[in-house]
């Protein structure tokens, strides 16, 4: 793999969260002294943790559920990585009121005998909703335990019949300047990635049952910043694998090009799966820390997950399939 010199981080990618933010807290409250009018332009506000959203009842599956701490709601919800808002971590929550998630409708459709278009409220009812606590992973080496609320991706999968042609899953994202932000074009524009968002699996990964369609976190339907109305949970792969805001999702017969890996092939494969063996090229994989603990802690290969999945990649080379 390509190994980079000089790198280029954001501070937000390199400091620990709570450092982070009592730092910004700290510089904020001495830039007021001289910047108070500046300060006090709502885009300037620093983000605050939501207000407690719609209740989405679901059941605790123990079966998926790890026991480890749960990650603040608030720093879940403040402490986000979804560039359709913005390249820093507090910009999500900053500007996610532009998100109208509805009325929304997801398109399900390419290698299936029964393509359909289907309305939220429509798939929220397929299957009962569970609840599964999830560490999930971010490649810059920090993760959170949270409460996700979905149920599997087979279950939408299944119903659609997959012809067998179909090998992939493709996830697009929606395409709308005006309730994203990070998606307008101009000579400010600081996003990497060309839109659509777009992100893809395996048939068998998108059917194994810890693959999650999800609506909520928390016991709640999801907050804009964290992927509303529907996104995917995929834990035992890097949290850039589970797309937000999807609104189409296509079976094909070939492997899709993901966004992050057409950006950045050197750094971002197709599989993402979390493996402390493989290194980003910018920096080690091999700790991680998760938000709200001081000390890194040792990564676990497929995010601690193995046992569950690792009889998908038999004989597989994963530094190249990386």
């Amino acid at each position: 793999m390509l190994i980079k010199r000089a790198p280029m981080f954001r501070s937000s990618e390199i400091t620990p969260h709570d450092v982070y933010v009592n730092r910004r807290q700290f510089m904020s409250g001495a830039a007021a002294l001289a910047l108070t009018p500046l300060l006090a332009s709502p885009a300037s506000a620093a983000p605050s943790p939501p207000p407690p959203g719609q209740p989405l009842k679901a059941t605790r599956n123990a079966a998926f559920s790890i026991g480890d701490a749960q990650t603040k709601f608030e720093s879940a919800t403040t402490y986000n990585n979804f560039y359709e808002f913005g390249v820093e971590k507090e910009d999500p929550a900053r500007l996610a009121q532009t998100l109208k998630p509805r009325p929304w409708s997801v398109v399900v459709e390419g290698l299936v005998q029964k393509p359909k278009t289907f309305d939220v409220e429509e798939l929220l009812r397929l299957a009962p909703m569970e609840e599964r606590v999830y560490a999930l992973r971010c490649v810059e080496g920090w993760s959170m335990v949270i409460p996700w609320i979905g149920y599997p991706l087979n279950v939408l999968l299944k119903r659609v019949e997959p012809t067998g042609q179909a090998k992939f899953v493709e996830f697009q994202t929606l395409v709308d300047p005006e309730q994203f932000p990070g998606q307008r074009k101009g000579l400010f524009s600081l996003s990497p990635i060309e839109w659509p968002y777009t992100e893809g699996l395996r048939l068998d990964e998108a059917m194994h049952p810890l693959t999650l369609l999800t609506f909520g976190m928390y016991g709640q339907v999801l907050p804009n910043q964290n992927g509303a109305p529907i996104r995917m949970v995929i834990p035992w792969k890097y949290g850039f694998k589970s797309a937000k805001s999807i609104v189409r999702i296509r079976l094909v017969d070939r492997q899709p090009l993901s966004t992050w890996e057409k950006s950045a092939p050197q750094e971002y494969g197709f599989y993402s799966n979390v493996n402390p063996e493989v290194d980003h090229p910018r920096w080690s994989q091999a700790t991680e820390r998760r938000i709200g603990e001081f000390m890194r802690r040792k990564t676990l290969m497929f995010n601690g997950y193995a046992d569950q999945v690792a009889s998908l990649y038999t004989g597989m080379d994963l530094r190249k399939n990386y």
